[in-house]
């Protein structure tokens, strides 16, 4: 692949100066804007930032690769800027990172699966040779680092050719399945290399799974290390092998250990006899039943996210078509097109949602022959009320269940197809369907009622105790698993009926935007340059619902921030909750003000918009009087040192 076919000179930037991330990414977003790749700047930044609300894009090595899909990119392409001062705060894999090259990609929407990918991996593939990175640094013009592009050599590697030598296999995996995935692999690669071991590495990305395992492979390796974040996919291929359990990051950082840790497993622990489909288990070298579940749970809702979302939006969108348009006899009138389309959207909220959740939570424990059962307890769940609690639980029965059943009954010989194809889906869903029907069905519709009736019943100092809570998780750690926590509850709630703590939730997500944003301009001598950029943008994050914006500052200075959003946001979610107000469609920020229920509507766009203002007056105030005591505290310091 020709990377400067993606890319042009005017594009490339050399020894750039800047002071933050935000200031580099905006700096390249103009650029492409320039030069025809983008249509609106403040859209692409938009998809740029929730792309980095995820995970990290900084690296090792001084290298970031922020990325962003959006309908406003018309052409895709990358710009890139190589740094004469680093930049330090950059999130990154390697908290040592200090970032000089830049790398940010602007992909289409509909090129998503397509050229994103392409693009991705490519860089990452050529950026893991440190020879081919220094010279981008090195180039002294745009010129020249368009030449140097793809100036690649190729990778000798004279251990392959000695058959004798030991065989460690690697499976890497990230949730976005791009950058991390293919970095990581070339990492072990490259270790094995210099360690003398050949090492081959299968990845499973976003592309499914490449450079699978043959089965010689599997039959003549040492062990296998699994270099993941989510579950592997057909892990039980091996079973038999020694395996050594990481992170994908880890790989980054500490690739030699990891490739020499294989090798003494392999040394030290019996190797299993190799059978061309396996499900056997070691449970000492496996996660830890608390990971296991945790992880369970996450990729349970990873995948009900985008459902949730596309369900919420389309019922926004027929809700607020019927009061745009005085339609709401036609909303309501079964069989028209509005009603089908509010359908549409409470189908993907009701009744797809708890399924998806218990089929992937299933599929993170026992892989593929779990989705059925998974499925089947999504269902009954509906069926007997139990909520978003029996999706949960439903999940963990077929996960585990099918876990069982595969090192009872494994598939090989003649039967090979019919116990993978029938007895594993069919055994499980009707195990599985008639325990969750039958035995605890009951059980759990009544805790689920017993709970909705509790929260609907909240009033007067429980509610506010409830808000408080919720708000105060909402803006501690900003995106991170407390803020997360927060999220799993409400939505849980949502799924019961209780649409209270979602509304809280949804007012306290712009509290730390707004506050923000008025302390750096009411405050502008007590933060620097850069932070009053940054303040400049961070409410119109909040309007979208995005809390990440604040994180620079919570990161600079945690002991204040934190405490001051904190504080605010715990009001906001008290006041709201105390008021009965409730949202029913996730993720649709300041929209959310046509879509409250409870109250009659302005009383309710009235409190939960203005609970959200309070809130960031407090926080904002907070912010500048613990501001303004360091301050004050630093120049009485340097006086003294004077």
């Amino acid at each position: 692949m020709q990377l400067r076919e993606s890319t042009d000179v005017s594009l490339l930037n050399v020894e750039q100066s800047f002071s933050s991330k935000e200031e580099a990414i905006r700096f390249l977003i103009k650029q492409l804007k320039q030069n025809g790749n983008i249509t609106s700047e403040s859209t692409f930044y938009q998809a740029v930032m929730e792309r980095e609300a995820l995970s990290p894009t900084g690296f090792e090595g001084g290298l970031a690769i922020p990325h962003g899909k959006s309908d406003a990119v018309v052409k895709a392409g990358f710009a890139i800027a190589t740094l004469k001062q680093p930049i330090d705060d950059w999130e990154s894999v390697d908290p040592t990172n200090r970032v000089n090259l830049v790398i940010l990609l602007a992909i289409p929407t509909a090129e998503a699966g397509s050229t994103h990918l392409s693009l991705l991996s490519e860089f990452v593939i050529r950026l893991t040779d440190t020879a081919y990175k220094n010279r981008l640094l090195q180039a002294k013009s745009p010129e020249e680092m368009l030449v140097r592009l793809d100036e690649t050599e190729e990778k000798e590697n004279s251990i392959s050719s000695n058959e004798n030598q030991k065989l460690v296999l690697g499976v890497t995996a990230c949730p976005a399945g791009i950058a991390h995935t293919y970095m990581a692999a070339e990492a072990l690669v490259k270790a094995g290399q210099e360690l003398g071991v050949k090492v081959k590495v299968e990845k499973q990305g976003a592309n499914g799974i490449e450079d699978r395992h043959s089965t010689k492979d599997l039959e003549s390796a040492e062990a296998v290390i699994f270099a993941v974040d989510v579950s592997v996919k057909e892990e039980e291929r091996f079973s038999h092998l020694p395996k050594v359990k990481t992170s994908v990051a880890s790989p980054l950082r500490n690739a030699k250990q990891l490739v020499q840790k294989a090798l003494n497993k392999g040394e030290s622990e019996a190797r299993g006899e190799f059978k061309e489909v396996s499900a056997t288990h070691t449970e000492e070298d496996g996660q830890s039943w608390k990971t296991e579940v945790k992880n369970s749970l996450l990729t349970g809702i990873s995948h009900i996210i985008p459902v949730i979302v596309a369900g919420g939006m389309t019922l926004a969108v027929a809700v607020f078509i019927a009061q745009i348009f005085d339609l709401q006899a036609l909303y309501a009138e079964e069989g028209s097109w509005l009603w089908l389309l509010r359908q549409l959207g409470g189908s993907l909220l009701g009744q797809l949602m708890i399924p998806i959740l218990a089929a992937y939570m299933a599929y993170s424990i026992a892989d593929k022959p779990a989705l059925g059962p998974g499925f089947a307890a999504g269902v009954a769940a509906n069926l007997i009320g139990s909520g978003f609690l029996g999706g949960m639980l439903g999940g963990l029965l077929a996960g585990y269940f099918l876990k069982y059943l595969k090192a009872k009954i494994q598939p090989k010989g003649t039967f090979a197809g019919f116990i993978s194809f029938w007895v594993y889906p069919v055994v499980g869903t009707l195990v599985v369907g008639s325990i969750m029907l039958f035995v605890i069905g009951r059980p759990l519709a009544a805790l689920n009622t017993g709970l909705l009736e509790w929260l609907s019943g909240l009033e007067g100092a429980n509610a506010l105790l409830l808000g408080a809570i919720i708000g105060a998780m909402v803006s501690f750690d900003l995106g991170g698993p407390i803020n997360k926590a927060a999220y799993t509850f409400c939505i849980g709630a949502m799924a019961s009926g209780n649409f209270i703590p979602y509304a809280a939730f949804a007012s306290v997500k712009m509290v730390s935007a707004f506050s923000v944003t008025l302390a750096t301009r009411l405050g502008r001598t007590l933060f620097t340059r850069e932070e009053r950029e940054i303040g400049k943008q961070t409410w119109l994050l909040g309007l979208a619902g995005i809390t990440e914006g604040a994180i620079p500052f919570m990161i600079n200075d945690p002991l204040r921030v934190i405490p001051s959003l904190v504080a605010g946001s715990a009001v906001t979610g008290a006041i709201v909750a105390y008021f009965g107000i409730g949202l029913n469609v996730p993720g649709a920020g300041i929209f959310s003000l046509a879509l409250l229920q409870g109250p009659p509507l302005f009383f309710a766009a009235t409190i939960w918009l203005g609970a959200a203002l309070v809130g960031a007056a407090i926080s904002t105030f907070l912010l500048l009087y613990t501001r303004r005591h360091k301050v004050q505290k630093q120049l009485k310091a340097e006086k003294e040192a004077a």
